[in-house]
């Protein structure tokens, strides 16, 4: 479903979580990796969770040392990159996600392919395909100065990280840089499903609302409805990724995996709506 405000940049976040916060909701960020089940069909794939019922999209660029990642989004990682997937190729994907769905978009990846560009190139590309923000997965607070420079130089905004062990020391410093929103990790350890939702996610919520007014997104382990349901109560918006990219994995093709989306995320969007 396109969106009727605008949708990129960081002034797209904004507008997504300022409409949300006015409506009383909270916002669903459906993750997939970009080229899956294949480069071509990859947009086909978020074009069925726009239609069931995502905010905007977490678009993985598939990186060969995913670090925070598990077996699932590692495997998807491979798959895509055995495929021939680029960044050059990903970028293109969000160019027509952000164009058919027209919905914020925000591109997840590591710090050495963005190194591997340029920081300030990088960032140009996003704010050229129309990205409304970027999460770099392994960059810490402390080095996040160069990548705050150049998605506020291109209008892009930078997510970053906070998580149960987080200090307050660091989470002042990730209040103090003012993201497009604090990425609240729901559950320590790699990207994965989980079978019971954390009970860690109000406590880091509440300490992050006490340094900073910056919207707060929940992912990591939020693998069932009633997962996101749980966290949607304490957080601006929820991240849902490898639940989703198992269906993709485990589908004969991408007829089947888009009709796996739509009913898996229109679930998640009921949740996180109640």
């Amino acid at each position: 479903m396109a969106s009727e405000i605008d949708s990129t940049g960081a002034e797209g976040l904004g507008n997504l979580f300022a409409a949300a916060r006015e409506d009383g909701r909270t916002v669903l960020l459906p993750y997939m990796t970009a080229g899956l089940p294949t480069l071509d069909a990859s947009v086909r794939l978020f074009e069925a969770m726009a239609a069931a019922g995502a905010d905007g999209f977490e678009v993985g660029i598939p990186y060969a040392d995913p670090l925070m990642d598990g077996p699932v989004i590692m495997e998807a990682g491979e798959r895509a990159l055995a495929a021939g997937t680029t960044v050059d190729g990903c970028l293109e994907v969000v160019s027509d996600v952000v164009s058919s769905t027209g919905l914020p978009v925000i591109v997840m990846t590591y710090v050495n392919p963005v190194l591997r560009m340029g920081v300030d190139r990088f960032c140009v590309r996003l704010a050229d395909v129309g990205a409304a923000g970027l999460i770099v997965a392994d960059l810490p607070v402390d080095e996040a100065g160069p990548f705050l420079e150049a998605t506020r130089t291109h209008g892009v905004g930078l997510v970053l990280f906070a998580a149960p062990t987080t200090d307050e020391r660091r989470l002042r410093a990730v209040a103090m840089a003012e993201p497009a929103f604090v990425y609240a990790v729901a559950d320590m350890g790699v990207t994965g499903t989980r079978d019971e939702a954390s009970d860690k996610i109000a406590g880091l919520a509440a300490r992050i609302r006490d340094v900073s007014a910056q919207p707060i997104v929940a992912g990591v382990g939020i693998s069932t409805p009633d997962h996101a349901r749980a966290a949607a109560r304490h957080v601006d918006g929820v991240i849902v990724g490898s639940a989703l990219v198992r269906l993709v994995l485990e589908a004969n093709d991408a007829d089947d995996s888009a009709r796996a989306l739509r009913s898996a995320v229109a679930a998640f969007a009921a949740a996180v709506g109640d």
